[in-house]
């Protein structure tokens, strides 16, 4: 499926922000595979937040640079798409840590009208639905612009995501294709409404 790109140059920009910090995710296997599923028109590059210390509001008189060219990356990108995992039926902490980093200094929230997408895979029946919904608060205050729907809890089994990033069960290759074209729209729509500078 291709999506028009409307009144912008090239094609949009997703920042790609993975919840867990582990090498072997499985949730870095998803994200790996949504790039080969999504439309033509986008290009994807991770965003890393693995050497962020702990967020305190000490160091917003003075921010690291660590931290600066991390908001310099979410600031970068068109749209951020969010793969993450559930941890104790929340959001891990080092991702909320980053999100914590790119809100701060007050005034200079880097996520404000950021289209955004969630999607999450985990190896219990439902599939990051909670740790989702902590992360969607989050970001509701935030003020990024969500899509809200389709939601997208993906029940992970071995060998669901082989390691050339292919879905290899029919159905959920269906259904993430058809996730990543609804992102794709959502993310057409909200920076034709409200331009990122």
């Amino acid at each position: 499926m291709k999506i028009d790109i409307i009144e912008h140059e090239g094609p949009y920009r997703v920042g790609v922000v993975i919840g867990s910090l582990s090498r072997e995710s499985i949730n870095r296997r998803l994200a790996n595979a949504l790039k080969h599923l999504a439309p033509e028109g986008f290009e994807f590059f991770e965003i890393s937040y693995a050497d962020l210390p702990l967020y305190n509001r000490d160091f917003d008189a003075d921010y690291p640079q660590v931290a600066l060219d991390f908001k310099a990356a979410v600031a970068s990108a068109d749209a951020v798409l969010f793969v993450t995992p559930e941890y104790n039926r929340s959001l891990p902490g080092p991702l909320k840590n980053a999100i914590d980093w790119g809100s701060r200094p007050w005034g200079q929230n880097v996520w404000a009208h950021k289209p955004t997408g969630v999607v999450g895979a985990s190896m219990g029946a439902i599939g990051t639905a909670v740790g989702q919904q902590s992360l969607r608060a989050t970001l509701g205050f935030l003020n990024a612009r969500q899509m809200t729907a389709p939601e997208a809890y993906i029940h992970y089994s071995p060998g669901l995501i082989d390691d050339d990033g292919r879905v290899t069960t029919p159905g959920t290759e269906e259904f993430l294709r058809q996730f990543m074209a609804a992102f794709a729209e959502f993310t057409a729509r909200v920076l034709t409404v409200i331009p990122q500078t």
